[in-house]
């Protein structure tokens, strides 16, 4: 222990480069292996990040107040901090533990925690750390998480200054997605609860536009990876994004916690991220009706079959005007919310799907009752493996509550599956391939071989089939089911693969111990 103690922080003033903090990041990480499966990653090393943050920041504030007045009057303005760090519940505190370092850093935790709560106001809770560190029981694990090891990473951690003037915001919240990337290629089929690829995420932002003091919803939000990128939109424009209302939500409890310390290190403070299941349990409400906000994107669950669609079938909130989807294929479900969610007169959406819900048979009246709404603007066709760790193809669908005269009664398709960028094994959209998607987007005209626009009444006579192929190029893939099909096939396939090899890393990494 007197080892670890003897390694000092760099200087206050000494900036950590972005290439320099992801590779400590990941460095930490990696210590863990060996000891809990890489899946589990992300239960420690995010808490400790955003432990190891807020109390450099509290230093740094504190260190400013004294210099401006002096310690007492440091100590009246800490209590005004956006987060304050209690007596005794500071890295440093549990950096002296030698013993049950575990409990103590729980203890941490639920001080910080208790002493900042959420704001109440507008119908919501705005901020606050409540919860936010996650499940708590794996640190006092001793089998799992023995004190040595919790003491290495506490130790790894304390090597670098992570306040404002060392690291600041934008390049805390990169380091951050990248680390989600990395958690995301080490999880396996567990990536795309918390992942989407960001690539695309930036062209759903583009197509959306942003505008400040705008609201902002997504409502599988996972790691908030959607929620930032809107916000990163405004501030790479130089607009002002400090007013943007961001608002989330997300069934699995870890994920939601690492959402909203995503959001306090980029800055954000104005969000409210709420724990629950979409479907049954909408946590955005106003009154008798859905809250309704200026933009809504999600990447929703891929066909989950564990839903209540008797519930959905007469469901409070309105939410199946298109119809009631099949039980094996929630996504219309999601699709409806989402719709239900944009506001009167400003509302539009972006919602990454799986590639199935543009032709599949049981769906086809819901697509009819989709685009008689006449709020369908585009469907966009991306290429494989886009969706985290599967070969499955996506799209992209773009509704408007309000869409412009010229485009009323019409819908464009996009054919940008060969648009696509594949480089170590991942998959991603090139500047260029987003830029030349967004102009076939907003020229809103033919393109040959690549865009398509069809009038509400052609998509109804044609069976309402979404298929971007039958309009772009003519290729009749109406209920073409066997696709579906082969992309499950294709999930299945590659989640047993990850699976097995996950098994045998472990295995090795036991026997290397």
């Amino acid at each position: 222990m007197e080892e670890h103690k003897n390694t000092q922080y760099r200087r206050p003033d000494e900036t950590i480069s972005l290439d320099e903090l992801k590779s400590f990041l990941w460095g930490a990480a990696t210590r863990l292996r060996g000891q809990i499966d890489a899946v589990g990653y992300k239960e420690y090393i995010f808490p400790l990040l955003f432990f190891k943050r807020i109390s450099d920041v509290y230093d740094e504030q504190f260190e400013g107040f004294v210099a401006e007045g002096g310690e007492e009057y440091a100590g009246m303005q800490a209590e005004e901090l956006a987060i304050r760090i209690p007596d005794g519940a500071h890295w440093r505190d549990v950096r002296e533990v030698t013993e049950n370092v575990g409990q103590r850093l729980v203890e941490a935790f639920i001080a910080i925690e208790q002493v900042n709560p959420g704001e109440e106001a507008d119908g919501r809770v705005i901020g606050g750390l409540d919860g936010i560190f996650g499940p708590k029981d794996g640190w006092t694990n001793k089998n799992k998480m023995p004190d040595h090891i919790i003491t290495s990473l506490i130790e790894d951690f304390s090597r670098y200054n992570l306040g404002l003037s060392s690291c600041p915001a934008d390049e805390m919240g990169q380091a951050y997605e990248y680390l989600v990337g990395k958690f995301a290629d080490d999880a396996g089929n567990t990536a795309q609860e918390f992942y989407t690829n960001r690539t695309v995420v930036t062209l759903m932002a583009e197509i959306l536009q942003p505008k400040p003091d705008e609201s902002i919803y997504d409502p599988t939000c996972g790691s908030g990876g959607m929620l930032v990128k809107c916000l990163d939109f405004l501030r790479q424009k130089g607009q002002p994004w400090q007013g943007v209302k961001v608002f989330g939500q997300e069934i699995n409890a870890l994920t939601a916690s690492i959402a909203r310390m995503n959001l306090y290190l980029n800055g954000v403070e104005d969000f409210s991220i709420v724990r629950e299941d979409t479907l049954a349990h909408p946590a955005f409400v106003d009154g008798s009706h859905l809250r309704k906000f200026d933009i809504v994107l999600a990447n929703p669950p891929y066909a989950i079959k564990q839903w209540n669609r008797e519930a959905f079938m007469n469901d409070k909130w309105g939410r199946n005007f298109l119809g009631t989807p099949p039980q094996s294929k929630a996504d219309y479900a999601f699709i409806q919310h989402i719709i239900a969610s944009m506001a009167t007169k400003t509302g539009r959406c972006s919602i990454l799907l799986p590639h199935g819900i543009l032709f599949r048979k049981e769906e086809r009246d819901m697509r009819e009752n989709l685009v008689k709404m006449d709020t369908l603007e585009a469907v966009i066709a991306l290429g494989h493996n886009l969706f985290y760790n599967s070969a499955m193809i996506s799209c992209v669908l773009v509704c408007q509550v309000n869409k412009p005269v010229e485009r009323k009664g019409k819908v464009i398709f996009i054919d940008a599956e060969n648009d696509v960028t594949r480089k170590n094994a991942f998959s991603y959209l090139d500047e260029s391939q987003i830029q030349k998607i967004l102009n076939a987007y907003n020229g809103f005209v033919d393109i040959d071989g690549f865009a398509k626009v069809v009038t509400n009444e052609e998509i109804i006579e044609a069976n309402s089939v979404l298929s971007i192929s039958y309009y772009v190029e003519g290729i009749n893939d109406e209920g073409f089911d066997i696709d579906d099909s082969i992309q499950n096939w294709k999930c299945s396939s590659e989640s047993l693969n990850n699976e097995f090899e996950l098994l045998v890393n472990m295995i090795t990494d036991r026997e290397h111990v």
